[in-house]
């Protein structure tokens, strides 16, 4: 028998469907909901394996998009009137502080985030090819590129009120991409739009960070979610594929419909399939969407909390002429930084270039190798969606010890350098030096 229809739901959708059928409708028939499936593995929704990071990282973007959005109706990509309008979110425009708070704290959220869901698909081996299929290393590179989009979202996004602080910061990225050999100059120039920082250069970054950028991530985003759904979901249910094969030992003989006509016999993927959807999945709706909207609250909440508690700094207007000592790059690149003052040295006479080496070199060649590990790595199919596995300790170490450095490297410039770049320990008091000009 029918159930009634509520009139409401022939625009939206039920939170509390009353029958299997209603649940895979409410997916099936919403524009928004669609790209979901009907079901989902009940282990996918398991906070300890993913953490939801990827989830978190998606609502941390539609935050910046709103609320840069709304941003868009003050600013003026101006190198005269930019300072302004920061100053007039600040002081003049009704709650324009928290508007710019919201946006800037979500913006340093989502670096954090997006590289800690790096981390956690890396430990559990979530980039390797599944034994039902699919083709994961693909959708590996495919993050690896979110991550670098996401940083230099944030890098534009921080040159934008065009005070002190990012106009040095954009000093710092300018020599660095001056540092490679040959073709350095015509790097700086393109990424500058001219010889100095000024007015093409704020354009150039107003233009990438809010048209070419958002663009490219939103593109590569939705391939993203649609090459999960390719892969067969998370890397988790992977493990399903050996605990079913281990149980049918014994098969009885069945008919298998194959390209090739009728066979005898049944196959583990024809196993795996039907003992997975009857016993280890669960209707998307209301559950995988339930706790969306809990992901999706609480990351909001938090990223409101932390945009009340922490002001967001905006230093004096950006001056050619006054260099801040020390000068330093965003948290963010702090560890390249550093990385490039410890590969500056000299040797026989000979200067390290450790714009080029520490800022240009290392990081491309970390890149590379991280793309291309799926490939690399060797490990068994059975390591698949699961944490810190005894088979791949070796390389679990080495990651590991990478992401310790920069991490050690990113506090030491933060907090353990000063004035000319020497090294401080925190309860030192830094030397006053009279200012550049």
């Amino acid at each position: 028998m029918a159930l009634p229809e509520r009139k409401w739901e022939r625009i939206f959708w039920t939170w509390a469907p009353r029958s299997t059928k209603e649940a895979n409708e409410a997916i099936v028939k919403n524009f928004w909901l669609h790209w979901f499936p009907a079901k989902i593995y009940r282990k996918s929704l398991s906070f300890t394996y993913s953490f939801w990071l990827g989830t978190i990282s998606a609502v941390l973007f539609v935050i910046l998009a709103i609320t840069g959005i709304l941003l868009m109706f003050y600013y003026i990509p101006s190198v005269e009137r930019a300072y302004g309008t920061m100053k007039d979110l600040e002081y003049v425009v009704s709650y324009g502080w928290l508007l710019r708070g919201l946006h800037r704290m979500a913006a340093h959220l989502m670096v954090g985030v997006v590289f800690l869901h790096m981390v956690r698909v890396f430990y559990t081996g979530a980039y390797k090819r599944s034994p039902l299929g699919g083709n994961r290393p693909v959708n590996w590179i495919v993050g690896v590129v979110l991550l670098l989009l996401t940083l230099a979202l944030s890098y534009t996004g921080y040159l934008l009120p065009w005070d002190q602080l990012a106009f040095w910061a954009m000093t710092i990225g300018a020599n660095v991409a001056n540092s490679v050999p040959y073709i350095g100059k015509y790097v700086k120039y393109l990424l500058i739009g001219g010889t100095v920082i000024g007015q093409n250069t704020l354009l150039r970054f107003y233009v990438l960070h809010c048209v070419v950028l958002p663009v490219a991530t939103v593109s590569l985003v939705a391939y993203h979610m649609w090459r999960i759904r390719k892969d067969g979901g998370l890397a988790c249910v992977d493990q399903f594929a050996f605990e079913v094969k281990k149980e049918e030992t014994a098969p009885s003989p069945t008919k298998t419909y194959t390209l090739l006509g009728i066979t005898k016999g049944t196959e583990v993927s024809v196993i795996t399939s039907s003992r997975m959807e009857e016993e280890e999945r669960v209707e998307t709706s209301p559950n995988l969407l339930r706790r969306f909207l809990w992901v999706s609250g609480i990351t909001l909440a938090v990223t409101f909390a932390l945009a009340l508690v922490f002001k967001m700094p905006l230093e004096a207007p950006a001056n050619p002429a006054i260099a801040p000592n020390p000068a330093k790059a965003p948290w963010y690149f702090l560890w390249l930084q550093e990385l490039i003052a410890d590969t500056t040295f000299t040797v026989f006479g000979v200067t390290v270039n450790g714009g080029f080496v520490g800022g240009v070199l290392i990081p491309a060649v970390l890149v590379v190798i991280l793309a291309l590990w799926p490939f690399i790595d060797k490990s068994s199919p059975r390591c698949n969606g699961r944490w810190f596995p005894r088979e791949r300790w070796g390389q679990n170490v080495v990651f590991t010890l990478i992401v310790l450095t920069i991490i050690v490297f990113l506090l030491i410039g933060a907090i353990c350098r000063g004035p000319n770049w020497q090294f401080f320990w925190p309860w030192e008091e830094w030397p006053e030096l009279p200012v550049k000009f």
